[in-house]
């Protein structure tokens, strides 16, 4: 089996689910289950076939049985047609076209955003992490599917991404509910070419870089190291300190988080994952080559951090490498698997948790920062580009601290990181701590291995 993504969630660009690849072995006898329960299905459907009112297309009532009978286990284990499968494959390129979120399908049934993509149409229409989606309906005449609105309580995730992509240029409705609203908000948006460069990374001030990673799919960490080479460069070989950007980062691939967690740690966990059977029990472990000096790290998180991330971001924190700032990550944590299935099509099973390397499980639980700095402020642009920048009255964003107006100069979540940075009170007694020296030896006991994967 190959791990690809973290957590059961769908992205409108690339990247953002975690998922196993295997096969579906052993015999199809089913230990518990007894002949007349076996029985009952085929007997419903033979009733329906001859008797229900119309004719009815039994291919669509066997793959109904089929999602009714995931539906029962949690609302990440899903059946995949081909066609939802061939999609997800395509993810992996980057590229699609769409609306640039992620979502995720909750406990209660509910479509809801794990993260915004900067500069695509959610994030220009201000669709925020934990934006609920209560209904999808199209605008566009040249969509194929029902011009009435969908409720998005009984759609599958798949079927939520299908109705959510589409052409370039193609219009599409979206109800949104905001924690602190009753009522739905109508958001009508048009679908673009969603491309996402994974990692950029730029000076501050001298010797103190900023990172931001966005997503983590293949060649991920080969962007981060070449943004490191450059940047080294430019600060003469040395950083004083360096401020890694999580926030709205919905995850991806779990072995480029992992081998980014590497560049900052020495020996020791990375993460693990759990499960019920022994190949899903698998670890990640750091190595000093290619380590990068020791110099004071902050990481940026809010509720659009999700996935891989929070494994990066949870990581760091555990060993006691880097000081975590910012407010609570999305709490995504449970591994997929898909097997091949008959036809084309896979099944999407949970079938492991993953953890941080001091035993936490991240699955409904986050990330908590070191230190909690919420709303993100916009700035006025001045005139003149020697005027200094004036900040307005009012915060862009509330509680989440998601990132505010995209026209934004600064934010006190970036100043605040900068700060700590600066302030080496914070990072005193870290390096060499006896926690920080457990975790790199025996961390890993007791859990006999692990990964996480969710979708």
């Amino acid at each position: 089996m190959r791990h690809l993504r973290t957590g059961l969630v769908l992205t409108f660009l690339a990247g953002g689910a975690a998922l196993l690849l295997g096969g579906i072995g052993g015999g199809s006898r089913l230990a518990g289950v007894r002949d007349d329960e076996l029985n009952l299905f085929t007997r419903v459907l033979d009733v329906v076939r001859r008797d229900y009112l119309e004719p009815v297309d039994e291919h669509r009532l066997v793959l109904g049985a089929v999602r009714g009978l995931l539906a029962e286990l949690d609302p990440n284990s899903a059946f995949l047609d081909s066609d939802a499968y061939a999609a997800l494959r395509g993810d992996a390129s980057g590229e699609v076209q769409g609306l640039g979120i992620e979502i995720t399908k909750r406990r209660d049934g509910s479509i809801e955003v794990v993260s915004p993509v900067d500069g695509t149409p959610a994030a220009k229409a201000d669709i925020r992490a934990r934006d609920q989606i209560a209904s999808i309906c199209p605008t566009d005449p040249t969509e194929e599917w029902s011009e009435e609105c969908r409720s998005s309580e009984s759609m599958t995730l798949f079927e939520a991404v299908r109705l959510l992509r589409g052409p370039k240029g193609s219009k599409v409705t979206i109800h949104v509910l905001r924690r602190g609203s009753d009522v739905p908000q109508p958001y009508t948006l048009v679908r673009e070419v969603v491309k996402v460069r994974p990692v950029e990374g730029r000076m501050l001030e001298p010797r103190y870089p900023y990172v931001r990673i966005r997503a983590f799919r293949e060649g991920t960490l080969e962007d981060l190291e070449r943004a490191l080479r450059q940047l080294h460069e430019e600060a003469d070989g040395s950083f004083e300190g360096l401020i890694l950007d999580l926030r709205n980062n919905p995850g991806g691939l779990l072995e480029q988080a992992a081998r980014v967690a590497d560049v900052w740690l020495t020996e020791g966990l990375v993460a693990y994952t759990e499960g019920r059977i022994e190949g899903q029990r698998r670890e990640f472990r750091a190595h000093a080559a290619g380590t990068e000096p020791s110099y004071p790290v902050t990481v940026l998180v809010n509720a659009g951090t999700a996935g891989s991330s929070e494994i990066l971001a949870g990581a760091l924190k555990d060993h006691q490498r880097a000081l975590i700032v910012g407010t609570k990550t999305f709490g995504r944590g449970s591994v997929q698997t898909l097997y091949p299935l008959e036809g084309g099509g896979r099944l999407g099973l949970t079938t492991a948790l993953y953890y941080t390397p001091s035993g936490r499980p991240i699955r409904e639980v986050g990330i908590t920062p070191d230190i909690a700095v919420g709303a993100v402020l916009a700035w006025e642009a001045p005139k003149d580009p020697a005027a200094p920048r004036r900040a307005t009255p009012e915060p862009n964003l509330g509680e989440d601290g998601l990132e505010g107006g995209r026209g934004a100069q600064s934010d006190v979540q970036l100043d605040r990181a900068l700060e700590v940075l600066k302030s080496r009170s914070y990072f005193e007694g870290m390096k060499g701590s006896q926690k920080a020296r457990e975790l790199q030896t025996s961390a890993g006991e007791g859990a006999s291995g692990g990964d996480q994967t969710p979708f």
